[in-house]
């Protein structure tokens, strides 16, 4: 790994999708799936690739935030980096200038997120595996290395992460090779985008029912009638058995939110995805208690700025499930930090892949979370969206509503 950093090139990427309304929600009416495209370059030949995502109009700034963490990346050694890649990890979040515009927030957190993603492809590269691959056969010690404590030793500490992935180690071949027989358990938002009429509605749930799909999310949060109709007509759809979960994409206020999802409490909905403000902690928890009666859990994560807010949503009981994102937090490096932390506090992880790039990013997590972490598939499931996968060299695979991990470098 003696491969130097030569050179990072980054570019601005958009896809048209607000024109047949592709990934439109309550809040986000008009998405054009973006992508900020990160390439590494080294004095060998070997590239690096990384992403994060945006939604069109703005993309630039977060471009300008890349070329801005250049100079912290060239000239280094990919030695260098993974030998200590936590305070690789730091020395990108806490410049002491660059910081400001955070603190591993925003933009400059996204910027960051693009960047370790695609160091993090250099090393899998470098070894000649696929990322799940590569986190998978790394001793829980080096594993632990990557992770910046920093602001949440006071709920998961070095020693009790390393236990955690200790004690994980038996089974550890079995859950692996159930991964590569059967997959991770999949879950589809591409059928019920809220921009969609009726007609494209039951189209595309009469598709996925007959491609094996079985659980459903469903974009809600624009006019309550409109909503109780869309979701009766879905849940019709998919019959009693199968699972539904509904997604307000920040919405609502809270109390408006607790007497909006009691309303559609009829159709039997497994959560709320992002029922108010991201970075509402305690309005969280109010929902969830609230909730919590009707048997629906609250879900979040996808616009959580960093692990910080991860462990307090945590502390505060106020998410059910845990919905991590490869490119809102700081790439694989904080991902890992969450994992363990929401396998301490026993909520599952559902991550967050609506996006283009997201698929493709996060199923590397979600296997490593499985064989290594949580052991359990209980509760558990990764968002699938299926828009923009012909652009990617390897595409995502899904057999049987089953993300297929990944056997050639990502």
């Amino acid at each position: 790994m003696l491969q130097k950093i030569i050179g990072l090139t980054v570019r601005d990427v958009r896809f048209p999708t607000s024109l047949e309304q592709h990934g439109s929600d309550a809040m986000h009416t008009d998405p054009d799936y973006s992508a900020v495209y990160v390439v590494i370059d080294t004095d060998c030949g070997l590239k690096g690739f990384g992403l994060t995502f945006t939604l069109g109009k703005g993309t630039e700034i977060v471009v300008c935030a890349v070329r801005a963490l250049e100079g912290l990346v060239v000239g280094k050694s990919l030695q260098d980096i993974v030998s200590n890649f936590r305070g690789f990890y730091r020395l990108l979040t806490s410049d002491g200038q660059m910081r400001w515009l955070g603190p591993e927030k925003g933009v400059i957190h996204l910027a960051t997120a693009a960047v370790l993603n695609a160091v993090w492809d250099l090393w899998a590269r470098a070894e000649g595996k696929p990322l799940w691959k590569l986190l998978v056969d790394m001793d829980p010690k080096q594993i632990i290395s990557c992770i910046d404590f920093r602001y949440i030793t006071d709920v998961l500490t070095e020693e009790e992460a390393l236990d955690i992935l200790m004690n994980a180690n038996e089974g550890k071949q079995q859950r692996e090779d159930q991964m590569l027989s059967h997959g991770y358990p999949a879950y589809t938002t591409s059928c019920a985008w809220l921009g969609y009429s009726d007609q494209q509605l039951k189209q595309l749930c009469t598709d996925a029912l007959q491609n094996g799909w079985t659980r459903f999310k469903v974009k809600v949060g624009a006019d309550l009638e409109d909503d109780i109709r869309r979701c009766r007509l879905i849940r019709q759809m998919i019959g009693p058995s199968n699972t539904l979960m509904i997604d307000a994409n920040q919405r609502w206020d809270v109390g408006e939110a607790i007497s909006w999802v009691t309303r559609l409490a009829e159709v039997k909905p497994l959560w709320i995805e992002e029922p108010t403000s991201p970075d509402d902690i305690l309005g969280h928890a109010t929902i969830s208690k609230a909730l919590a009666p009707l048997g629906i859990g609250v879900a979040s994560g996808e616009q959580c700025h960093n692990r910080v807010m991860f462990k307090q949503f945590l502390q505060a009981s106020a998410l059910q499930f845990v919905q991590i994102d490869s490119c809102r937090l700081g790439s694989v490096n904080e991902n890992l930090a969450v994992l363990l932390m929401a396998h301490k506090f026993k909520v599952p992880v559902c991550p967050h892949a609506g996006g283009v790039g997201l698929c493709e990013l996060v199923q590397h997590l979600i296997l490593f979370d499985y064989i290594c972490v949580s052991a359990d598939l209980s509760g558990r499931m990764c968002e699938y969206v299926d828009h923009l996968h012909e652009h990617f060299s390897s595409p995502v695979v899904i057999r049987n509503a089953h993300y297929m991990p990944p056997k050639v470098k990502k």
